[in-house]
């Protein structure tokens, strides 16, 4: 089990935005969708693209590489590459798809701590 560790005040990230932040040399995009907050990996495990410069719809967040979608609510993987149909086959044999890490989430009055 981890610290928890301060990354931010509520006020700093209106609904439906992310950001990255850097938690003890970890790079973690910070979502708000409605009044829940969550924290994941920031770098697609396809090819590293920052999710935080990414698209976020509801709790799907689109990689702005090759469009690969995840659920930042579980990490799971909604969408592995957006790319035509036989490259985006042979992209999932050379790199099978890969959620992304979550981290716990927990408020104190305004502040957001992530567990790292």
């Amino acid at each position: 089990m981890g610290n928890f560790v301060a990354v931010g005040k509520t006020s700093e990230i209106i609904d439906g935005t992310m950001k990255e932040v850097v938690v003890e040399g970890r790079e973690i995009l910070l979502s708000r969708v409605g009044d829940k907050y969550f924290a994941n990996d920031n770098r697609c495990p396809h090819m590293g693209g920052a999710l935080s410069q990414g698209k976020l719809e509801g709790t799907v967040v689109t990689c702005p590489r090759h469009g690969s979608q995840f659920d930042i609510s579980d990490g799971r993987v909604v969408r592995w590459l957006n790319l035509p149909g036989p490259l985006s086959a042979m992209g999932r044999l050379l790199k099978p798809p890969k959620p992304i890490g979550i981290y716990q989430v927990k408020l104190e009055g305004d502040t957001i701590l992530v567990e790292v």
